[in-house]
């Protein structure tokens, strides 16, 4: 930790803490990454789903966990683990859509209806409910993936699948959202 010249804040490398907010230096900018409970979450790990369908949550994403985790259903067959922060977020945003569309409902219903409160063990452990492992078709292999505001749980293979295609697109991609990174 490095001290600063401003009060109330404090530089840990790349990471800067001020007045209870985290700030992320990319070398050209520095990006909030923690306000209001929102999480910055990075990186790839392996772990396995054991036969009771518990999984570990690798410890750098425990530290930015509280003991309780939301998991629901996710994009491209994975579920998303949520802070409960982050998920009442998401509760809001559901909450905005229009009752009277039928895509609103049904997307509405496919990430709460089988989203559940998970709690971490003492071993870092969630237990994930058998609906939400077929929904995501784990089995033993799984990749965690950080997803800036929250976590993925992949089946091994159809993470590497989902990632080799998406590397093979990945210019072609950022090309078009350049609008939204600036």
């Amino acid at each position: 930790m490095l001290s600063s010249p401003y009060h109330n804040c404090a530089i840990f490398g790349k990471y800067l803490y001020f007045y209870n907010s985290f700030y992320y230096n990319s070398g050209r900018k520095w990006y909030n990454v923690v306000k209001g409970g929102n999480h910055m979450f990075i990186g790839e790990y392996h772990h396995n789903l054991d036969g009771k369908g518990r999984i570990i949550i690798p410890v750098k994403f425990r530290e930015l966990f509280s003991n309780k985790v939301i998991v629901s259903k996710g994009f491209d067959g994975c579920l998303n683990v949520y802070t409960l922060s982050k998920w009442q977020e998401v509760l809001e945003s559901l909450a905005k859509l229009p009752n009277t569309k039928i895509e609103s409902r049904q997307y509405k219903h496919m990430i709460t209806a089988k989203a559940t409160e998970c709690e971490l063990d003492n071993q870092g452990r969630i237990l994930l409910p058998a609906p939400l492992i077929a929904e995501a078709t784990l089995e033993k292999a799984c990749i965690l993936v950080g997803a800036v505001d929250h976590v993925e749980i992949w089946a091994q293979e159809r993470w590497e699948s989902y990632y080799d295609q998406a590397q093979a697109n990945f210019e072609e991609v950022a090309e078009k959202l350049t609008d939204f990174l600036i």
